[in-house]
């Protein structure tokens, strides 16, 4: 997983290890809500093929892996991978915005393939996932989770003592540090719209067959209530299931 970052490889490098540790937390909203929602999105695993674009230190593919896959491919440009990792999967560094020219990934299908988080990082969205779609087996698809627009738009306000709209339809570029990681390390993070991101899919010549936007179950907002302080705040993210569009 990877945060939005317009220009994403110096900054993610240096969080990467913060993230993985924010991400272990008890309260951590991955565990708590972003997980669980892929995991269910995701289906059965057993005896498939999965590509994990931007895997962090590779954690999720191996519980997939754990759970019946028969192989993962984890890219990522940190190289923060775990030591070790289990027969059937392969960490690989290397760029996601270079899906198509990575020696590791030519000639081979996937039965799944995900952004969980990292699509923000794409420098090329479209050629990104159209890489992706190239390398889907006939009944494959890709799981996408992003940010939910509102959230950005919601910071800049604050920020710049501005409005929701005004923001939420901003092209400037937003900065700032993410206290929950790594207060040392600006990100930078292109806005965007729902239309902006629902236009990409089709320019990549993707449907949407199913979208969610996971909350915290009713138990974790008892034991947690300044994670669901946050969440009523700037609501999460978003999970697309994608498939190619048949004519594309």
């Amino acid at each position: 997983m990877a945060s939005d970052d317009a220009q994403p490889d110096q900054p993610w490098v240096a969080l990467a290890g913060d993230y993985e540790q924010a991400r272990a937390r008890e309260d951590s909203l991955d565990r708590l809500v972003e997980w669980p929602a892929q995991r269910e999105l995701l289906g059965d695993v057993a005896g498939r093929s999965l590509l994990d674009a931007g895997c962090g230190n590779g954690g999720k593919l191996v519980e997939l892996i754990e759970q019946g896959a028969s192989t993962a491919v984890g890219i990522d440009i940190s190289d923060n991978f775990l030591t070790d990792p289990p027969a059937g999967l392969e960490l690989v560094r290397g760029d996601l915005s270079e899906l198509d020219a990575l020696p590791a990934l030519a000639g081979r299908t996937f039965d799944r393939v995900l952004f969980l988080q990292s699509f923000g990082y794409a420098e090329d969205p479209v050629r990104t996932l159209r890489a992706a779609r190239s390398m889907l087996t006939d009944d494959g698809f890709i799981l996408l989770a992003r940010t939910q627009p509102i959230r950005y738009a919601v910071e800049r306000a604050e920020q710049n003592g501005t409005s929701l709209g005004a923001e939420y339809f901003s092209t400037e570029p937003f900065r700032y540090r993410h206290t929950g990681w790594n207060d040392q390390v600006q990100l930078t993070k292109k806005p965007y719209t729902m239309a902006d991101l629902l236009n990409t899919f089709g320019a990549a010549g993707l449907w949407i067959e199913t979208v969610v936007e996971p909350q915290l179950p009713e138990d974790a907002r008892r034991r947690y209530p300044h994670k669901q302080a946050w969440m009523d705040k700037y609501l999460g993210i978003l999970i697309f299931k994608l498939r190619p569009i048949p004519s594309a």
